[in-house]
């Protein structure tokens, strides 16, 4: 399984890696394709403990990787938020429309993301 994949203009997904564990040890915050219209899509940052990290309207979903900060040196601002969730790493990966549904990890950290939603409730 490769980890760092081309995303934009051949750019890999950005890693926060102060402690220089293995990467695929850091835990992952999910950009994703939350749907929309063309010229109206709703990019969402989603952490692997369900926690909502930000979001981003985009025309096309080939912007949302450098919108939501998921490719290396893009949004450094969003990174700020990004570090103080996971002060000890993490790493980026964006899933795109056509694999949400069936992509493993978004799929847990949404169920996380709900229950805190609901308060433990599911």
């Amino acid at each position: 399984m490769t980890l760092v994949q081309p995303l934009l203009d051949g750019r890999p997904a950005a890693i926060h890696n102060p402690h220089g564990k293995a990467v695929e040890e850091l835990p992952v915050i999910y950009g994703f394709n939350n749907g929309g219209e063309p010229g109206w899509y709703s990019g969402v940052l989603l952490a692997a403990d369900g926690a909502y990290l930000g979001g981003h309207i985009c025309s096309s979903e080939a912007y949302m990787p450098h919108d939501l900060g998921v490719v290396e040196g893009a949004r450094p601002d969003r990174h700020e938020t990004f570090r103080c969730h996971y002060p000890d790493g993490y790493r980026m990966e964006f899933v795109s429309a056509g694999d949400v549904r069936a992509h493993a990890g978004l799929a847990e950290a949404y169920r996380l993301n709900q229950a805190k939603l609901s308060g433990g409730r599911q």
